[in-house]
């Protein structure tokens, strides 16, 4: 306990450091702000923020930092991002000032040409015992895989071509399945969690342009 509160308050403390550092770069050069957000994930909604962002008045340049899976709290945590896109129940919201923004229900991601891909809509049950098409698995925060049958990854290329080449199934939000490369499809899980997806930023935040970007999201 007393170990997780002493990182917690080092990674504060290297965070607000990162942060000036890039406010004083900001004054001598070109102001921005950092948003982190995960890879393949939100593409839409990202898209919309950005240009309703662009929209207002003293907007500023927005620089993305695109992540793998569950990094976007730790670098939002470490300084690296100034604001970011977290996904619950998946992402650790902790600590964080957050607003939701979209909610959504998930889908399984098949090879195109498997028997369930035609299904109206599947369940949990049904797609964690799939033969020869495990779930996949995601790395740790401290980088070391979980145990079991699934393949091991760490970005999205990599799980929709394993998935294509018909080697694993993957559960992932609804909106995972916009941009589907060919070879793929998706179907509707009913009793998978929802997902909300939220913008994250720390409580002691006192940017214009992180306040900024909360409100062009708040709008959307």
């Amino acid at each position: 306990m007393l170990l997780r509160e002493a990182r917690a308050a080092l990674d504060a403390v290297e965070a607000a450091e990162r942060r000036t550092r890039r406010a004083a770069r900001a004054a001598a050069g070109r102001p921005a702000v950092v948003l982190a957000a995960k890879a393949g994930a939100s593409d839409e909604l990202l898209a919309k923020l950005l240009d309703a962002y662009a929209a207002e008045a003293g907007a500023i340049a927005v620089d993305i930092v695109l992540c793998g899976p569950g990094e976007q709290a730790r670098v939002l945590r470490d300084g690296r991002a100034d604001v970011a896109l977290l996904h619950r129940p998946f992402d650790d919201t902790a600590g964080f000032d957050t607003e939701d923004l979209h909610t959504e229900g998930q889908v399984v991601i098949l090879p195109a040409a498997h028997p369930l891909g035609v299904r109206p809509h599947l369940r949990l049950a049904e797609v964690t015992g799939l033969p020869g098409l495990p779930l996949p698995r995601w790395p740790r925060p401290d980088g070391t895989f979980p145990d079991g049958p699934g393949p091991q990854v760490r970005d999205h290329t990599q799980l929709t071509q394993l998935i294509a080449l018909g080697r694993a199934c993957a559960v992932v939000p609804e909106s995972g399945r916009a941009g589907l490369r060919e070879g793929l499809t998706a179907v509707p899980v009913l009793d998978a969690p929802r997902v909300t997806t939220v913008i994250a930023w720390p409580p002691h935040s006192r940017s214009t342009a992180v306040a900024g970007l909360v409100r062009a999201a708040g709008a959307l």
